[in-house]
């Protein structure tokens, strides 16, 4: 009977069948899941497979331990992550286990004895079709008169009669994973098979199956198998057909379905009763939110609750944003990033419930620290950086990044607040918003590839920290207000950075090439990551401490023209006196 997932959104087909070879026992494993929600939108459906080397005697032990663990583990992942991180991740501890089973047994001196297997697998997650790939079993998609094969064969071959496996699961303690996205489309149909299947089959075979059982995706597998064993195959034969049935809206998403279920909230005002809180007073009122101070009926623990305000009630995007940001902060795990709460009783009305954290804001601060010492500088921007870096493990961009985000509490903690601009790379995955391009942060913070089009990624972040590293120490920001202005390529070229020292001159010299490093309008040349930027303020390298003389076109452009224009109004003067002598 063909297997077929009922749920939501995105719907496909299955069938699946593996018989033995000649030998007796079949080393091929395969599998799938078709999750409920919310699995099904946060981690979509997998289809795999594993082939055995047959020179093992424990090679069925490997390939059923590669499938199974790959389907346990790779849902347990964070859902924030995107497929490929996920994956990755997933068969990477798996072959490190295969390749320690082998290295424990006596096959280690003889590695095709040992826990070795090729893994081929389909994610299906959302409007999009990811592939994972080691070895050389296979995955085609299906034509009308012919198999396209998505897959390359990590098999290397010595002549015409002898092979072995380039690339596979156990063989060494890394494995690289081929990694392929592309775009489901309506009615395809995906062919997986181990060797001793595809060897013999043809397009014809398939495309008889599939018309026999145009209903029975199992029967067609099964009739597959059958066919490719009557063609001469002696080897175990797996096949598995995914035909995809339906696929979500564009716009589809894990929180636009958690929205969907919950009303408005009311307005809400002091002594208010509101989903076991008692609101307190009005903490801040924006355009965008409003933010009141209540306490848990149960605990009487302070909370801040967020509700969206009425000006935006009627649009969906900002909505979901709201709830994204207490579905961030439940996956945070940082003494810089705000901790949410967790009401006991199931959720009627659509509000964020987080942590209170009584402080002030680095707008705040640097208002009453006109010229901060460096150290101190240092010394709030590693906070804020191990909150970016709690963000950039999960795939998350906080990407409104700036001081009215940042808030210092009564013992000096530095924390990340206001998350509704992220990107979250597993939640996004699958639907138009997939990549990082939306400029919903404040602009003067803004990193520049947005501006032009580009997608953000955590050097973008990064940028947005030297801003305010920048402003902490000079009050102003690096580029003026010229990266608001950027609209193309050329702009990015015509941006100058304003030197540190031309506004804090007892500054050390290093620190410019620093902050100009780290503030460059192209990404790939900034520092890679946010921890090197923290390292390049505290212990900067050689290249940062050599002394370098900065242009005075740099230093100060308006000094700079006036003392070019006096030294060619002077030339001018004295080819004029010269010529007024003959």
């Amino acid at each position: 009977m063909t297997s077929t997932t009922h749920r939501a959104d995105l719907r496909i087909s299955l069938g699946q069948c593996s018989s033995p070879g000649q030998h007796g026992h079949n080393q091929d494993f395969h599998g799938a899941m078709l999750p409920q929600q919310p699995l099904l939108r946060t981690k979509g459906i997998v289809v795999a497979l594993a082939d055995g080397i047959g020179s093992s005697n424990v090679s069925q032990v490997a390939s059923a331990a590669a499938v199974r663990g790959f389907m346990d583990d790779y849902q347990a992942t964070s859902e924030a992550w995107s497929v490929r991180r996920s994956a990755q991740r997933v068969l990477g501890a798996t072959n490190s286990w295969l390749h320690a089973q082998t290295m424990r047994s006596d096959a280690r001196f003889d590695k095709d004895r040992g826990y070795v297997c090729t893994f081929s697998a389909l994610v299906l997650k959302g409007r999009d079709v990811h592939l994972l790939h080691v070895g050389d079993s296979r995955v085609y998609r299906v034509h009308p008169n012919a198999l396209e094969q998505l897959t390359q064969d990590h098999r290397v071959h010595l002549s015409s009669t002898e092979s072995y496996l380039g690339r596979a699961l156990g063989v060494s303690v890394s494995v690289e994973i081929d990694y392929t996205c592309m775009p489901a489309e309506l009615g395809d149909i995906y062919l997986l098979a181990t060797d001793g299947a595809y060897a013999t089959l043809d397009i014809a075979d398939v495309r008889a199956a599939l018309s026999q059982f145009p209903a029975d995706l199992d029967a067609a597998a099964a009739a597959l198998v059958a066919k490719a064993h009557a063609k001469g195959s002696d080897d175990d034969a797996t096949v598995q057909l995914v035909r995809i049935d339906q696929l979500p809206d564009n716009d589809a998403s894990y929180l636009s379905a958690q929205r969907e279920k919950l009303a408005l909230p009311p307005a809400l005002t002091p002594r208010m009763a509101f989903e076991g809180f008692t609101i307190v007073r009005a903490l801040h009122t924006s355009p965008r939110s409003h933010v009141y101070l209540a306490t848990d009926d149960d605990t009487g623990q302070t909370v801040v609750l967020k509700t969206p305000s009425v000006e935006l009630s009627t649009d969906t995007g900002h909505l979901d944003r709201m709830l994204l940001e207490e579905w961030i902060a439940r996956r945070l795990d940082s003494p810089h990033t705000l901790r949410p709460f967790i009401p006991k009783q199931p959720r009627q009305h659509l509000y964020v419930a987080l942590e209170y954290v009584e402080g002030h804001t680095l707008t705040q601060w640097m208002a009453d620290h006109p010229a901060p010492e460096l150290d101190t500088v240092r010394g709030i921007v590693e906070q804020i950086a191990k909150g970016l870096q709690a963000f950039h493990s999960k795939e998350m961009l906080h990407q409104d990044l700036r001081p009215e985000n940042v808030l210092i509490d009564r013992n000096g903690t530095v924390r990340l607040i206001d998350y509704g601009s992220a990107h979250v790379a597993g939640l996004m995955e699958g639907t138009t918003a997939a990549k990082a391009h939306a400029m919903l942060g404040t602009l003067q913070y803004t990193a520049p590839e947005y501006f032009i089009g580009e997608e953000g990624s955590a050097r973008s972040d990064l940028f947005s920290l030297a801003v305010i590293t920048y402003q902490m120490l000079t009050h102003q920001l690096p580029y003026g207000l010229g990266v608001t202005q950027v609209r193309s390529a050329a702009d990015l070229r015509k941006l100058r950075y304003t030197p540190v020292r031309h506004l804090r001159p007892e500054l050390p010299a290093w620190l410019d090439a620093v902050m100009q490093k780290a503030l460059q309008p192209d990404p790939s040349k900034r520092q890679e990551v946010v921890s090197e930027l923290v390292g390049d303020l505290r212990n900067p390298d050689a290249q940062f401490m050599r002394q370098r003389s900065t242009p005075l076109i740099q230093r100060n452009p308006v000094v700079f023209w006036q003392t070019t224009t006096a030294l060619l109004a002077a030339v001018a003067m004295v080819l004029l006196a010269l010529l007024l002598r003959r």
